[in-house]
């Protein structure tokens, strides 16, 4: 876990996210107990739990980016649901326990990948040298008599001395060629795994063979691919050789239980009281199975039994017609930190034009560069746009900073479409706010005459 304290944290998610300050203050400090229960002996760190949040605010205003960058912060095992997913057990549905069995699972893809990371340079070496084999002597089919197969009888006599010196003479020919990228669009036939059948149950994927528990015979196929892509192909074998698979799914489930965070949105649609069957009937029962994972219990998973007791659940929503105090009480209760959200504002429109490290100008900028188009934005230009997503959301649903993709895109749409071709000449365009108004309709006056009677 790095060790950020949370002015550190605060300052990283300001590049990302604009305003929210109690927000961002909240899981800084939740994140910075982590590190410090971490340090502390092991008798203490058991009794001290995680003081979960409850994000209360608009949609479009930050909650979800908010929880995505602090996992990524932290590189900690993060999964993001919507409470309406799962229904009450007895219903349809999926069961509230695939949550923690998805964060077990980004868990073993994030581990897997570091220990990958760690033996890619062996795993190059061994790739390249079995590439040299494929391309001196291609796979050919078992031929002659199973039997003596089996008794592990070869039929090919020993090559001679001088054989052997041509041989690997060849051999450092065309490992050089391989090494000076001579040989990358040439083809060749190689032998893969098949993928084992997949089982759908209960939403989750289940492979046949780790049912079988491993006793399935391994199937191969020829593929015939070019160079670059076998490199690739053999790479990712020989690495999965290297690493230790039991290694990856014991630090996988401590990570997933000592630093997991379960992001939990839209919880204020199950929330609701008295509800009189319809599409209703299991808001509440839906609370009551989330309530053990959020307060501890073991999940099973194919990985081994799995504690949700010091994750961090992160739960938001807009809480516009339901209320917080329309969740159950003991769900409340698993909730202590509550921290509100405010709607966006002109200026905060304009500090996300402006001061975020992915702010839209910049990504709309680098797409049309592609086709020749440079776009530069003038100030003007900004405050109107910002201006422009603040009506829009006045005049209509409030969905925050998301405002802000349609207007980009309604903005740039005959640039965008006529952008491209291998004749295209290179094109410079500054935006500025009249173009902002010529262009977007939301921009252009209201006459509130024609709406007085």
């Amino acid at each position: 876990m790095k060790e950020l304290t949370p002015r550190e944290v605060v300052r990283e998610l300001d590049r990302y996210i604009i305003g929210q300050h109690d927000a961002k203050r909240a899981v800084a400090i939740a994140l910075r107990n982590r590190y410090r229960r971490s340090k502390l002996s092991d008798e203490m760190r058991e009794e001290i739990y995680p003081k979960n949040i409850l994000m209360i605010g608009p949609t479009g205003v930050g909650k979800t980016e908010i929880a995505r960058r602090l996992a990524k912060l932290v590189e900690a095992p993060f999964i993001k649901v919507e409470a309406t997913k799962f229904t009450e057990v007895g219903y349809v549905g999926r069961d509230v326990e695939s949550i923690v069995r998805d964060l077990v699972e980004n868990a073993i893809r994030m581990v897997r990948k570091e220990h990958t990371d760690k033996v890619q340079t062996r795993a190059q070496v061994l790739a390249e040298d079995r590439l040299v084999t494929l391309l001196i002597h291609p796979p050919k089919k078992q031929q002659g008599n199973p039997l003596d197969f089996l008794l592990g009888k070869k039929n090919d006599p020993e090559p001679s001395e001088e054989e052997k010196n041509t041989l690997s003479r060849r051999r450092d020919e065309v490992r050089e060629q391989l090494r000076q990228g001579i040989l990358e669009e040439r083809e060749l036939e190689i032998e893969v795994e098949e993928a084992a059948p997949q089982l759908e149950v209960g939403g989750n994927s289940i492979s046949i063979g780790d049912m079988m528990g491993g006793m399935m015979p391994k199937k191969t196929k020829l593929r015939h691919v070019k160079v670059k892509e076998a490199r690739k192909i053999l790479i990712d074998e020989e690495a999965g050789k290297l690493i230790d698979e039991d290694a990856i799914k014991e630090e996988a489930v401590r990570r997933a239980e000592q630093s997991g965070i379960v992001f939990l949105d839209e919880i204020d649609k199950i929330a609701g009281k008295g509800s009189h069957g319809g599409p209703d009937v299991s808001r509440e029962g839906v609370q009551r199975d989330i309530l053990p994972i959020v307060e501890g219990s073991t999940v099973s998973t194919k990985y081994g039994p799995v504690r949700t007791d010091f994750m961090l659940f992160i739960a938001a929503g807009a809480f516009q017609v339901s209320k917080v105090t329309d969740l159950i009480p003991e769900l409340q209760g698993r909730f202590p930190v509550h921290v509100n959200l405010k709607s966006l504002t002109q200026e905060d429109f304009e500090q996300i034009l402006t001061q975020t490290d992915n702010a839209l100008t910049r990504q709309y900028a680098a797409l049309l560069e592609v086709d020749k188009v440079h776009l530069t934005f003038e100030a003007d230009a900004l405050s109107e746009i910002a201006r422009v997503a603040l009506l829009s959301n006045e005049t209509g649903e409030d969905i925050g900073a998301r405002r802000l993709h349609g207007v980009f895109e309604e903005l740039l749409e005959d640039v965008s479409f006529n952008a491209g071709g291998d004749n295209m000449p290179d094109v410079y365009l500054s935006i500025t706010a009249q173009y902002v108004r010529d262009h977007v309709k939301t921009a252009k006056e209201i006459d509130v005459k024609k709406y007085i009677l």
